[in-house]
């Protein structure tokens, strides 16, 4: 049997030497550098089979229609789709990708369209509608997009620190 080559940041006791760095968290945006009209990035999540069943199980949304091909189309869906709170978790996901962890999410405000199906790719865009200095507070206007069409619209709120994090 053949052993890997050794790390040479490790050292003879097994441990990492001093100078090697943690995974450090992403920045966080603060409340200042945001102006309304900013464009957040495009960000595009693959909607797969096993995305769409494990997202749905793992919320305890055990709808057919989630997990069981036949059944879905049984009541009219060409196959499986995104349960609601998947969809609201990837909006999350998108707009505090783009703020940052140190972001506090006050406010999600969505509305459902076309359903998104395995194979589908859910496109993620938004844009900054408002801010309020009273308590650091940012308003975002986000729609995913499917081929289909619009499968979520709808505004997220989050407050960002004074400062950069």
């Amino acid at each position: 049997m053949t052993r890997p080559p050794r790390d040479p940041a490790i050292t003879a006791t097994g441990a990492a030497p001093a100078t090697t760095s943690a995974c450090a968290l992403p920045r966080t945006r603060a409340y200042a550098e945001v102006a309304p009209g900013d464009v957040l990035p495009e960000l595009s999540v693959p909607l797969t089979r096993t995305l769409i069943v494990a997202t749905a199980l793992a919320s305890r949304d055990y709808q057919d229609v989630h997990h069981d091909p036949d059944l879905a189309r049984e009541r009219g869906a060409k196959d499986v789709f995104l349960n609601i709170l998947t969809s609201n978790g990837l909006v999350d996901r998108y707009v505090t990708g783009w703020a940052g962890p140190a972001c506090v999410v006050t406010a999600i405000r969505i509305r459902l369209g076309v359903p998104g199906h395995p194979g589908d790719t859910l496109v993620f865009t938004g844009t900054v509608t408002g801010k309020s200095d009273a308590d650091r507070q940012v308003e975002i206007a986000v729609r995913g997009t499917t081929g289909l069409g619009d499968h979520v619209t709808g505004t997220v709120s989050v407050r960002l620190p004074e400062g950069e994090r």
